[in-house]
């Protein structure tokens, strides 16, 4: 006798389950099948949200950048004062040139956000009758 064969049998059965729906789920469903295949045409929103980005994104990407760079800079400076890096590399006394460029990364890093936004309210004052002319022809429709 062997044991455990009735519940390898069990799993094989496959049963059938009936998915009753009703008229509007059908309908529901079909629909947001429908719309997969569908070609989108651009709307007025959607090109107000690609303006907004278009304000953004710049401004987003150098704060990103600067500060990461600013970010690795201070922190250079910070290892030069802190480990033995400096002799390594041949300085024999890091702490004074470690201090100056942690403090260089340190000042480009505190500029970060006061460059951010000149950035983007300068691309604000470009943008932004545009913008506006379009979110009102949306909320007036």
């Amino acid at each position: 006798m062997v044991i455990g064969t009735e519940g390898n049998r069990d799993r094989n059965v496959i049963k059938k389950e009936i998915i009753i729906m009703n008229k509007n789920d059908q309908q529901f469903m079909a629909q947001k099948i429908r719309t997969q295949y569908m070609e989108k045409t651009p709307s007025e929103l959607d090109t107000l949200r690609k303006l907004d980005a278009k304000v953004k994104r710049p401004a987003s990407v150098f704060a990103y950048i600067y500060g990461s760079i600013s970010a690795i800079i201070m922190g250079a400076g910070m290892s030069l004062v802190m480990t033995n890096i400096g002799a390594a590399i041949g300085i024999s006394n890091a702490l004074v040139p470690g201090i100056a460029i942690g403090v260089v990364g340190l000042g480009m890093a505190l500029l970060t956000y006061p460059m951010y936004k000149g950035i983007l309210n300068s691309r604000k004052k470009k943008y932004g009758a545009e913008i506006i002319d379009l979110s009102d022809k949306i909320i007036n429709k």
